[in-house]
């Protein structure tokens, strides 16, 4: 059977956000279909021009992060 790959599993898949089995059966069916390939390509050139943004959070917030996280993993316990 012929598994159909939306532009949500390729985006995914650019972004190596997918399973192993995922990462697999996509790029055989890659290699295997044209269409599908070509519209990888797009996504493709178009991720390849996205500005590459880094976020660098004040010390401050991400002492507050961690206190949270702190803080409401032990209630989770409790």
């Amino acid at each position: 059977m012929k598994q159909i790959f939306t532009r949500t599993s390729l985006v995914k898949h650019l972004y190596n956000e997918t399973t192993a089995t995922e990462r697999v059966a996509i790029e055989e069916a890659l290699q295997e279909d044209f269409l599908l390939r070509e519209k990888y390509e797009d996504l493709r050139r178009a991720y390849e021009q996205l500005p590459r943004v880094q976020f660098s959070p004040k010390p401050a917030t991400l002492q507050k992060v961690l206190q949270y996280s702190k803080q409401t993993a032990l209630q989770q316990h409790s």
